[in-house]
């Protein structure tokens, strides 16, 4: 049995007018008060309000309070006991869970005969549910509004029931006006105000209805209360999908419709709020098809095609409500409450392009901040570099990730298969200064690492050659080599590089190439001077400055380093030429200064490592590998001359190529590597928190120590398979195509072969059988044939460049010929690995075939390439890891570790 009320409603309706819904008169209480979400929003309503909650209910809580800006809301445990000590209210606000709130509005009703209004703002509430709330407040002559709502709000009453709508300065937004607002989305409703009040309309009541699927307050009761509302000339409607309460209403008063929501039609389920599947009759584009026809229109508003008429204008975006509903009001003969205030368009307080050139409507100005974030901001724009929050990083990374879809990873957002086609010196740079890099970049990390590679005479070079000689793998050596190289080694280059980013930061220098740069505007201290000049020539610093002379390379600070007159010292050349390398990425805030100050000590370590990866034999004084160092730094990149180090001789054209691909793929496999959590261990045992005190060094060897056979050389295990195939083949040249051999038959023999081995171990009832390398992959293996994305992306690449690899043409006939002869039950993938052996035997395929390289050489290569790689990617993540990381942050907690027995 339903109680009589207003209007000629079916059903109960209590309210015939939106002045009604939320008064100064009413009295609040909240159900769940101290809950998360209404100890935030509850002590602002109140105080706009004037003080309407009068208490409020959290089991077990009787005797606390609830803090105001206007004074504590007492707490009970129940709506009785409040009641009980003399507490009125007429409104209820339900803050409780979904599997609560049916119960919660249960007792409002049933303890107090005066209530008159709920407010649900508890979304999800069970259709069952909902159902009852409804009988209830029917059957008790009660209004409820939502549920899933942020309440109801009115600007001429100043005041908020429920919910956060206003924001946390409700003053701000609603400005009394004309314009009522019913919005399915709560947040909405208070962006819909804002809006209207910058183009000049103010606002009566707000309405969040909610967007569960039952909608307990809707557009048929809105319409008719904004009817009896004098103090409301027109009306806002934010509509979602699904129901079809907007069809029913009946509308006296001019109405924007804001209809959103059409690529929900597209979906098989409903989701966000009620909304509205595949083929209802109450999707976007029925709703907008309703509000056309009340308003008699023929399309939608929009600022380029303004479709509008004395009864509405519908629109799909809510920047266009203002425009729309001006232009409706006006052919009314309505004007805007107020002058317009502004515009809700986008003014950012700072910016940039990242160096892209965007479109004009991209490009969007900067304004100045209000205070006190104007000066804020200024002190901001004067910091060089990037500033990254700490944070725990074990097995997590800023540097690398890994796309577990196609197994592909990336360093600093550029993909292994794209730093592939890349040089190794352009890879330096991606590793340390999070970009590639252009030409005058590369030339002058060639001239830089050229010159670190002379290592004659040096301990560390005879720390190498003494492990060496001890039989220690190749990641040993050079850890020895490292050891030997400690911070104060690059110590006074650092601090040249910090002086020069502080002195030349203050210029305004945006450009560290350009040549129009008054270096003159900077002038050197005596303390400066003593680290960058010295009293006589020093032979290193001139084959540096020759070697940028002779590539013609640009660095406004190697200008400057000339410029002043006197002889400068290598580690001032060296800072100059970091430093250069370093300006961009810190004038884009991609780097830090930490790494900018690090740069010299990285490109010293670099050149140690690839120098102690030879033998002593082949330096002395002027030559490294038979090629005098002056050459190397003037004129030989440093890609070449890792292949010369590798191989012991010259490459050609097309080994070079698979070099470069060799390193470019190995630099990263993400932070889970074990040769990653390695140099992140070891920085994390320094503490980058005191980062000053982190050794560079000793997180390389952190790196070195966690690679060995199983992981680094284990790409000799598909050189050895691709040995077996070819070794008696009489192959001459794995690059020519005419190479005369038939690798169909050889594919299918050793098919033969497997599959006998195969029987013969599964007749011995072993289920030990030894995987082919190279073959399979447990990502890409369930279609009928299977790829690898990386490898296809190199096969296409050589062909792109006319080259060939027999031995990675072979890997592919082979898992054809394993499907053929019954051993696989679909083409398997030929993996990555088989493409980094097939690359590494092409290029070392001559030396071995010479007896230049006996088979432990080249398992050695097969390691050596792996480290000359992946030592960049480590260098990447402990650079990472040095600026985000905390104190021993990569130890794992006790919880987690078990003893064995």
């Amino acid at each position: 049995m339903y109680k009589e009320g207003v209007g000629d409603f079916k059903y109960y309706v209590g309210i015939s007018s939106l002045s009604q819904i939320a008064t100064r008169d009413d009295r609040v209480c909240v159900l769940n008060i101290l809950g998360g979400e209404s100890s935030e929003v509850t002590p602002v309503g109140h105080a706009w309000s004037g003080g309407n909650v009068v208490f409020g209910t959290s089991p077990g809580r009787r005797g606390q309070v609830l803090e105001t800006p206007i004074g504590h809301v007492p707490v009970y445990n129940s709506v009785r006991e409040g009641l009980a000590d003399g507490h009125r209210f007429n409104c209820g606000v339900v803050y409780l869970p979904p599997s609560a709130a049916r119960d919660g509005v249960a007792e409002l009703i049933r303890v107090n005969p005066d209530l008159k209004k709920v407010f649900i703002i508890t979304e999800k509430i069970a259709v069952h549910d909902a159902r009852e709330i409804r009988a209830m407040g029917q059957s008790n002559g009660i209004d409820i509004f939502g549920a899933n709502c942020l309440g109801v709000a009115d600007a001429w009453n100043q005041v908020r029931i429920g919910g956060a709508l206003g924001g946390d300065s409700p003053g701000d937004t609603l400005r009394r006006g004309s314009i009522a607002i019913l919005s399915n989305s709560g947040g909405f409703t208070t962006t819909i105000a804002q809006y209207l009040r910058m183009a000049g309309w103010g606002t009566t009541t707000l309405v969040s209805s909610g967007k569960d699927v039952y909608i307990h307050y809707a557009a048929p009761e809105f319409a008719f209360a904004l009817a009896n509302d004098a103090r409301s000339k027109a009306a806002v409607l934010y509509c979602e999908p699904g129901g079809f309460y907007e069809r029913d209403a009946e509308f006296n008063k001019p109405v924007v419709a804001c209809v959103v929501g059409r690529w929900k039609a597209k979906l098989t389920r409903a989701v966000g709020h009620a909304g509205a599947m595949a083929g209802g009759s109450d999707d976007a584009a029925a709703k907008e098809r309703w509000f056309m026809d009340k308003f008699e229109v023929d399309g939608l508003f929009t600022p380029e095609k303004p479709v509008f008429s004395a009864k509405g204008a519908v629109v799909t975006n809510i920047a266009h409500i203002p425009a729309a509903l001006t232009a409706v009001m006006r052919a009314n003969a309505t004007l805007p409450d107020f002058e317009p205030e502004g515009t809700m368009e986008l003014k950012p307080w700072f910016g940039g392009n990242g160096g892209l050139a965007l479109p004009a409507s991209l490009e969007l100005p900067v304004v100045t901040a209000p205070a006190p974030y104007g000066a804020q901001i200024a002190a901001l724009s004067q910091q060089v570099g990037a500033v990254f929050p700490r944070q725990a990083m074990k097995d997590a990374s800023g540097a690398s990730q890994m796309d577990p879809a196609t197994q592909v990873s990336s360093l600093h957002g550029l993909s292994m298969l794209d730093a592939a086609q890349n040089p190794l010196e352009a890879n330096f740079s991606l590793a340390l200064l999070h970009e590639s890099g252009g030409e005058n970049d590369r030339k002058l990390v060639n001239v830089a690492l050229g010159a670190a590679l002379a290592l004659y005479g040096d301990p560390a070079l005879a720390a190498a050659e003494a492990a060496r000689e001890a039989g220690n793998a190749p990641n040993s050596v050079l850890a020895a080599a490292v050891s030997v190289y400690g911070p104060r080694r690059s110590e006074a280059a650092q601090r040249i590089a910090h002086e020069l980013v502080e002195r030349f930061a203050p210029t305004g220098l945006k450009d560290a190439l350009d040549e129009r740069f008054d270096t003159d505007a900077v002038r050197l201290d005596p303390d400066l001077a003593a680290l960058l000049y010295r009293d006589e020539p020093d032979p290193l610093a001139e084959r540096m400055l020759a070697g940028i002379d002779e590539r013609g390379a640009r660095s406004v600070f190697v200008r400057h380093l000339r410029s002043q007159g006197g002889n400068p010292s290598a580690d001032a050349v060296l800072a100059a030429i970091t430093t250069t390398l370093a300006w961009g990425p810190l004038m884009r805030k991609r780097i830090s200064r930490l790494t900018a100050d690090s740069l010299p000590a990285w490109v010293r370590l670099f050149g140690t490592l690839l120098g102690a990866s030879v033998p002593a034999g082949q330096h002395d004084a002027d030559s490294f590998c038979g090629i005098p160092i002056a050459e190397i730094v003037a004129s030989r990149s440093i890609t070449e001359i890792a292949c010369i180090a590798l191989l012991g001789s010259t490459p050609k054209p097309a080994d070079l190529s698979a070099f470069q691909n060799l390193v470019g793929m190995l630099l990263t496999n993400g932070p889970g590597t074990i040769s990653a959590q390695g140099a992140k261990g070891a920085v994390s045992a320094d503490g980058p928190e005191s980062p000053e005190r982190v050794q560079l060094n000793k997180a390389m060897a952190g790196f070195l120590t966690h690679t060995g056979y199983a992981h680094g050389g284990n790409g000799f295990e598909g050189v050895s398979f691709l040995l077996r195939q070819f070794g008696d083949s009489g192959l001459s040249d794995p690059g020519d195509p005419a190479h005369g051999l038939d690798l169909e038959a050889m594919a299918l023999s050793y098919a033969d072969e497997y599959a006998q081995y195969k029987s013969e171990r599964k007749a011995q009832g072993s289920l030990d059988v030894h995987k082919i390398p190279g073959i399979n992959h447990p990502v890409f293996k369930d279609k009928p044939v299977n790829h690898d994305p990386r490898e296809v992306f190199i096969a296409r690449l050589a062909e792109k460049r006319g080259e060939y690899n027999v031995f990675h043409a072979f890997y592919r006939e082979v898992v054809q010929a394993l499907f053929q002869r019954g051993v696989s039950r679909n083409v398997y993938c030929v993996n990555v690995d088989a493409v980094i052996a097939a690359l590494l035997l092409k290029i070392t395929w001559q030396p071995w075939r010479r007896g230049e390289m006996p088979a432990e050489a080249l398992e050695t290569a097969a390691f050596t390439v792996f480290l000359y790689a992946r030592m960049l990617g480590c260098a990447a993540e402990i650079d990472d890891h040095l600026n985000r990381g905390r104190n021993m942050d990569t130890r794992s907690a006790a919880s987690r570790c078990r003893f064995v027995a």
